[in-house]
């Protein structure tokens, strides 16, 4: 799987920018804000749809620009395909592949995945559950094109009902249609915790392996997945899921509609992270969690390698130089085998990551 070639045209800050890449190694180096960060997350768009940064598609489309585009030339499953997406300020966007028209994420997950790795990263371990779910989602959202349509709904469907309860002081009669939407919430979050469940297994045994090698055989990395008080087992068949979370939505029912908050659900899941038996998030000191965020990177790109057949496109934006050189060099070891971006500052030292091709960015142009 790789990217052969990129043009951006009104994205960001690119006026209109068409790059080649190495089938191994791409170092982008340039000074801050320049647009490195930029690159990289136009391939995640591609890959699933999503911005790891922003919140709505129009905070992609440069600030003088009615419009974006973002084309991707990729080579996957010992095939071509031509990715295009199209954004616009006020109506929803156009993609395709190779001329068809994608009806959703999935369509463009199908043919490229990205497994993103940027400084914010490091901390993921210490940081609130939210991170936490959403590098769970946006790795699902590529491997399983049902989870994805699943978190969509699940995400609408969340938004009515916190408007329902918010405004159910003034409209009381709003809440006859809380069972609905309460109903179809289980439904729709039993889907969500049945693919959950499954990829923190998968998630917890590369990432013990890797955390035990880059700590150099002195720590044990251990993962807990956890979602609502009444799921025993999130193993179960989702029709006992479905009926796990009624019973905990039903004992909650009346705290949110006086809290006006939805309090039951799989939108508060977490993953419980854990060295030498110890939460990480309370005592792990700087440098273990650190490698723990790394492990839990490098396990999601195996987990994609395994389920499509190849690694996916490894992107590092400015992580090397966050980390200490025996780090360093443990990712770099890691990552061989597919293809791989990496943005830094500096290009003194790039002689000792890879071979392959140089960028030099400055204000979203490519001088080198």
């Amino acid at each position: 799987m790789r990217i052969d070639a990129l043009t951006l045209e009104g994205f960001r800050n690119y006026d209109r920018q068409a790059l080649t890449f190495h089938h191994s190694c791409n170092v982008i180096y340039g000074e801050n804000a320049q647009g490195k960060t930029n690159l990289l997350e136009a391939m995640v768009y591609l890959s699933c749809g999503k911005s790891p940064r922003a919140r709505a598609d129009r905070e992609l489309i440069g600030f003088d620009r009615d419009k974006a585009r973002i084309l991707g030339q990729m080579f996957t499953r010992d095939r071509e395909f031509r990715t295009e997406v199209e954004l616009f300020r006020g109506r929803r966007r156009k993609a395709s592949v190779n001329g068809v028209p994608a009806k959703n994420n999935a369509a463009l997950s199908d043919v490229l995945h990205t497994v993103f790795f940027s400084p914010e990263d490091l901390m993921l371990i210490r940081e609130g559950a939210a991170a936490r779910r959403r590098f769970m989602d946006l790795s699902l959202c590529q491997l399983r094109p049902r989870y994805g349509e699943a978190l969509a709904e699940y995400h609408r469907l969340y938004e009515h009902k916190t408007r329902i309860l918010r405004d159910s002081g003034d409209y009381p009669q709003l809440l006859a249609t809380l069972p609905d939407f309460n109903r179809r919430l289980c439904q729709v979050g039993a889907v969500l915790i049945h693919y959950r469940a499954r990829y923190c297994r998968a998630l917890a045994e590369y990432a013990a392996q890797a955390h035990y090698e880059c700590s150099g055989q002195r720590e044990e990395l251990e993962l807990r997945y956890q979602t609502v008080s009444t799921v025993h087992d999130p193993f179960l068949p989702q029709e006992q899921l479905f009926a796990a979370l009624m019973e905990h939505q039903q004992s909650h029912e009346q705290a949110e509609i006086a809290s006006r908050l939805c309090l039951s659900g799989p939108h508060k899941d977490d993953l419980e992270v854990l060295v030498n038996g110890r939460s990480a998030r309370q005592f792990c000191s700087q440098g273990q969690v650190r490698t723990a965020a790394l492990a839990l990177k490098l396990a999601d790109r195996e987990i994609h390698k395994n389920t499509m057949g190849e690694y996916p496109i490894m992107l590092l934006d400015d992580v090397l130089s966050e980390l200490d050189p025996r780090r360093q060099e443990y990712v770099l070891n890691r990552i061989a085998g597919g293809q791989v971006f990496i943005t830094c500052c500096e290009n003194d030292r790039l002689d000792t990551l890879l071979s392959g091709k140089v960028f030099h960015i400055r204000g979203g142009e490519v001088l080198a």
